[in-house]
């Protein structure tokens, strides 16, 4: 059997260590799993997730020059579901500006938005020239 990345194979960890877990693949080859690769949570300790001899299915995400196979276990799996109202914006108290004032309506549509950013953006030019054309009426004199 023959695997390259992206490949998802069975293995069996076969060492474990503070940076990640090696396991055993098919055709006598092995490959490393590195800490970051073992799941979606925060991995402080691989013994804490992974035991030797545990069967594990694996993703191979790189092959390097040398051979070496790098792979990932939760690559191998769906990612755990994201929780309700974890998103952009969570956790943000809805309505209300700044000191209790009302929050200025967001435009609805790109477009919208772009006009209120041109104009915005005029408006801070205009500003701009106008304060060098004064700064350098200054300097004549």
């Amino acid at each position: 059997m023959e695997f390259g990345v992206g490949s998802v194979v069975e293995g069996k960890v076969t060492g474990i260590t503070k940076f990640g877990a090696f396991v055993s693949l098919p055709e006598g080859k092995s490959g490393l799993v590195h800490i970051s690769e073992i799941a979606y949570s925060y991995v402080n300790d691989v013994k804490e997730h992974l035991k030797e001899g545990q069967e594990v299915k694996v993703k191979v995400i790189g092959i390097d020059e040398n051979g070496r196979i790098n792979l990932s276990i939760k690559k191998a799996m769906d990612p755990p579901p994201r929780p309700a109202g974890a998103g952009r914006g969570a956790g943000r108290p809805q309505g209300g500006g700044f000191r209790g004032r009302p929050a200025p309506a967001e435009p609805a549509t790109f477009e919208d938005r772009l006009k209120q950013f041109m104009a915005s953006s005029d408006s801070k030019l205009s500003e701009l020239r106008q304060a060098e054309r004064r700064s350098s009426r200054r300097g004549r004199k």
